[in-house]
This record gives structure tokens, C-alpha cells and sequence, in this order.
């Protein structure tokens, strides 16, 4: 069926469809998150929303996990390589979450995926992912021992649940009353989107609004290609290490970003994939740096397909930064957040003016999981903590802030301690872990935690070797770091045990410092003294 051709568009029509889209997938967040049954998910807020053209193509992602970006680039285009476009139904929704045929980064995000029919053709996709924690206690030598891989495959079709792989699901689920529930709320998130793109053609007409997302993704790159003009010229290099409690070295992490009139290529060159849950896959790469890219160069670009149009992004195939099957990826957010400031220091050449310090670098996780005592019901608990953002060139970093490509709310106390046989001892910022300067970086936080049920407790946490770099002369930020509670058997961060009573600390790294501390202004000092804060150099 041919369509009407769409009327005139001028800027204001433009852009008032631009804010509708916004509207849209805004909408349908706070639907998924209010729907949900986890922590994770209804308090933690780990989760996306997005709008894709029928090409594949990012019209708009709210403004939630810019990680989770990598899944959603990657799923439309194996939804329409693997399916016939003419077989699909009002009704259908694609679920997957598979890094190598589902288009994800790592397998707790599952996504969901639907089309959205209008005068009975496809005229965009709605998708939904959640992080559904529940894949714990278990090996990261590849991913196999990771969790389900699911390719894009149908979970409702014409409107109609196929039980079957729902069934497969959720079999393979520690807490499946919990992924249960949360598929639901991401069922009912997809369903407000396909309702408010509907109306939205309704209103507008479908031609209209399909081109009107067309322009929007060509105003994004105007926008990201002046702003790359804007650069400095030239090839800028930065390098950096990885650290964590898979290895007792560190990993070598390095970037060429080369500025070129208006695009840009971003380099990478990384050590071989490792047998461990941290590698990236390409998306997850691209993600990050395309975030890191905008957030640089122009933050108010529009979130969509358009901005990447500048930005090449390249690493070696089966590097770290560029894995293949079957490299184990579970822990991909620790690396991303490397990467994240690795790019940060190679812009900073190009933009001195609009970098910050390095931030504390990392997404430190805890996962517990145990059988309660009452019931013997599997419960997972987990949570990832902020850090020290990096010193600003006018102002000091931020304290105890989740960065860059996470963004996810931490877990309030009451609702830890009414959901889990958990008590939170501690919650505190660092002192000591700022890295000093004129302008300080952000503190670290400590999150002492104990078990009132045995349990066991899985730790990712990084900057325990390296530290987060300063710039003009400001100080490095403190190191990240695992203690254990008196009774407490040395563990290895992948198998720690916790019976009853015990405790363990989780300690995040803080942020650089800008400038040189001896420049620092008197009065800053004063309110440093008062509050009793130590730089992480002093």
C-alpha cells in the first residue's frame, strides 16, 4: 500500500513531532517502571525505552541507560534479517538478548520488541529492555555458563502469548515469579507505545510524522558535524589501563581520535578477548562512545541514528573492545566505563575547555543470592554503586554519582532490607578517595552490607590497581577495594560465601582532580576542613 504523500514540513512541525517522540518513549519508561515487580527495575530504574524506523534506525531513546543503546542498534536489524516482514502481524513482539544473534550486549537485558502497524503496514518499532538480575552464581569463562541466549524470536504472536517459549524462559530462571511479572511490565510499556504512535499518525498523518523522523535524524547530524567542526583538528591519543579481580596485571587500553573538518573516527587498540565475563561487543562499544561523543561535542543533539552518521568507531575483532563468539561478556559495563573515560582523555586534546577529570571509571556490582530459611525460595539481590565523578575545569566532581553509561539509581536502604535477608551497616562517602586540584574530584562510597541468611556474593569492582588520572596537574582519585568482616574466608570476587551475622564492604573509587591543588581557593578548602574531607594525595 502506497502511502499519502507527507505535506510540507517546516521546522516548527518538525520539531513539535521531535517532542512528541521524546513524549513517547518517556512515557512508556515510567509505564515499564511503575509495572515492575523487581527492585531492579521499579527502584534501581534499570531499564530503556526507544522508537526505531522501519530501517532499523534510532528515532528516539529516553533518557535512561545510555549503555543500553547497543542492544536496541543491534536487535531491530537480526529482527529483520531473521524474519519475513510480510509474516508479521499487529500483535507481534520479538523477545532476545543473545551478544551474537540477538544484537545484545549481555544477557540479562532482555529485550522486547514490536511493531508498530499503521493502515496496516509497518510504520516504526516500539522496544523495551529490562535487566532482569537473576543470572547469578555462575561461571564467566564464555558465555555459555552466563545465562539463556535468546535470539530475536516471537513471544506473542498476533497478540497471542506462545507459552511454549515463555515456559522455556522462565525454566531457566532462578526467581521466575520475578522475570515473570517484569516481562508483563514490559509487555505494558510496549503496548503505550504502540498506542501513542498510533495516535500520533492519527494526528499528523503517517506520512508527516515518518518524515518528520526522517529530518529529525538529519538535524542530528548537522548538529554533530558542526560541533565536530568545532574541534580542534588533528589526531589525538590517549591511553589507559583495565584492572579488576579477574587479573593480576593490568590490561594496556589505548585510542586514536583522529577530528577531520566534520567527522571523526575513534580508534581502538585493545589486548586479545579473556577467558572472563568483561569483554565488549561492537555495539556495546559504539554505544558508549556514542554517548561519550555527544556529551562532548554537543549534548543537546537529538538521541537518534543521526549522530552516529560522523562517528566511525572501529577496534580489532576479537579484542576486549571487539569480541566475537563465544567471548563471555556478563560483565561488559566495568570495561565500557573504561572506555568511556579513555575516550574523555583523547577529546580533551581536541576540546580542553568541555572534558572533565577522569571519574572513578567503573560500575562496582554486588549480586547476593540465597534460599530463605521460610520457604526455600531462590531470592538475587543485586546492586551497582556510584563513585567519584571527575573534577570540571570551574567546579569540583561530584560525590558518590553513578557515570557515564549506567546511570541507575541506587537501592534505597528500607526497600533493600524489606526485600532481602540483607542489613546495610554502612552507606557512606569516602573520605580520602577525591583526587586533589584546584578542583577536587567526587568521593567514592562504602556500602557495608550483612547477611542475616546465608548467602553468597559475586563483587566486580575495579580501580583497585590503577587509579583515575587527573588533568592540568590535578591529583588522582582513590582506589577501589573489597573488605571483609571479622569471620569472613578470603574469597575470590566470584564465589564469596556469607553465613549468618557476617559482613562484607564494598569501597568505590573517586574521581580525579583539575589543576593544581595549591591553585585551590582558600574558601573551598575551609568548607573541605569543616566537612573533614582528605584528598586521596594528601
Amino acid at each position: 500500500m502506497d502511502r499519502p504523500a507527507a505535506a510540507h514540513l517546516d521546522p516548527i512541525t518538525v520539531e513539535v513531532i521531535g517532542a512528541a517522540l521524546s513524549s513517547i518513549v518517556e512515557e512508556t519508561g515510567e509505564a515499564l517502571i511503575r509495572a515492575s515487580y523487581s527492585t531492579n527495575i521499579k527502584e534501581r530504574r534499570d531499564c530503556s525505552t526507544a522508537l526505531f524506523n522501519t530501517k532499523g534506525e534510532t528515532l528516539c531513546q529516553a533518557e535512561h541507560i545510555p549503555l543500553h543503546l547497543g542492544s536496541f542498534i543491534g536487535i531491530i536489524p537480526k529482527i529483520l534479517e531473521l524474519h519475513d516482514v510480510a509474516g508479521m502481524a499487529p500483535g507481534d513482539v520479538f523477545v532476545g538478548n543473545d551478544a551474537y544473534m540477538g544484537g545484545g550486549t549481555h544477557l540479562p537485558d532482555i529485550v522486547l520488541a514490536e511493531p508498530i502497524f499503521v493502515d496496516g503496514e509497518i510504520a516504526a518499532w516500539t522496544v523495551n529492555l529490562a535487566h532482569h538480575a537473576d543470572f547469578a552464581d555462575r561461571g564467566h569463562a564464555h558465555i555459555y555458563q552466563e545465562g539463556l541466549r535468546i535470539p530475536p524470536i516471537r513471544l506473542y504472536r498476533a497478540g497471542v502469548l506462545q507459552k511454549d517459549v515463555q515456559d522455556l524462559i522462565l525454566l531457566n530462571c532462578q526467581v521466575p515469579r520475578e522475570r515473570l511479572s517484569d516481562l508483563r511490565a514490559q509487555m505494558a510499556a510496549n503496548r503505550v507505545g504502540v498506542q501513542r504512535f498510533q495516535d500520533l499518525c492519527a494526528k499528523w498523518g503517517t506520512a508527516t510524522v515518518l518524515a518528520a523522523g526522517d529530518a529529525l535524524l538529519d538535524y542530528a547530524e548537522r548538529k554533530m558535524r558542526a560541533g565536530i567542526a568545532a574541534l580542534k583538528d588533528g589526531v589525538h591519543t590517549f591511553a589507559d589501563v583495565f584492572d579488576g579481580p579477574e587479573f593480576d596485571t593490568t590490561l594496556p587500553l589505548a585510542v586514536t581520535l583522529t577530528v577531520a573538518g566534520d567527522e571523526m573516527t575513534v580508534a581502538f587498540d585493545a589486548p586479545p578477548q579473556q577467558r572472563a565475563g568483561i569483554n565488549m561487543t561492537w555495539t556495546a562499544l559504539a554505544a558508549t562512545v556514542y554517548y561519550i561523543v555527544k556529551a562532548v561535542v554537543d549534548p543537546t543533539v537529538p538521541p537518534n541514528a543521526g549522530l552516529a552518521r560522523p562517528v566511525t568507531v572501529t577496534a580489532p575483532p576479537g579484542s576486549l573492545l571487539n569480541c566475537v563468539h563465544p567471548a563471555a561478556v556478563n560483565g561488559r559495563v566495568q570495561l565500557c566505563q573504561r572506555v568511556a573515560d579513555l575516550t574523555l582523555g583523547a577529546l580533551y586534546k581536541a576540546a580542553p575547555d568541555k572534558v572533565t577529570a577522569c571519574t572513578n571509571s567503573a560500575c562496582c556490582v554486588a549480586t547476593f543470592t540465597g534460599q530463605r530459611k521460610a520457604d526455600g525460595t531462590i531470592w538475587v539481590y543485586l546492586e551497582t554503586f556510584g563513585g567519584g565523578g571527575g573534577a570540571r575545569p570551574n567546579k569540583d566532581g561530584l560525590d558518590g554519582i553513578h557515570v557515564h553509561v549506567t546511570n541507575t539509581s541506587n537501592l534505597p536502604v528500607e526497600a533493600l532490607e524489606l526485600e532481602y535477608p540483607l542489613t546495610v551497616l554502612r552507606y557512606e562517602l569516602v573520605n580520602g578517595s577525591a583526587g586533589e586540584g584546584r578542583f577536587r574530584g567526587g568521593m567514592g562510597l562504602r556500602r557495608v552490607v550483612r547477611a542475616e541468611e546465608d548467602c553468597l556474593v559475586r563483587v566486580d569492582v575495579s580501580r583497585t590497581r590503577s587509579r583515575s588520572w587527573g588533568l592540568e596537574g590535578g591529583g588522582e582519585g582513590g582506589h577501589g577495594a573489597l573488605e571483609r568482616g571479622p569471620g569472613v574466608a578470603e574469597f575470590d570476587h566470584d564465589k564469596g560465601a556469607l553465613t549468618a551475622g557476617q559482613w562484607f564492604a564494598l569501597r568505590t573509587p573517586g574521581g580525579g582532580g583539575f589543576g593544581p591543588a595549591a591553585e585551590r581557593d582558600p574558601d573551598l578548602t575551609s568548607i573541605d576542613d569543616l566537612d573533614g574531607i582528605r584528598s586521596a594525595t594528601s
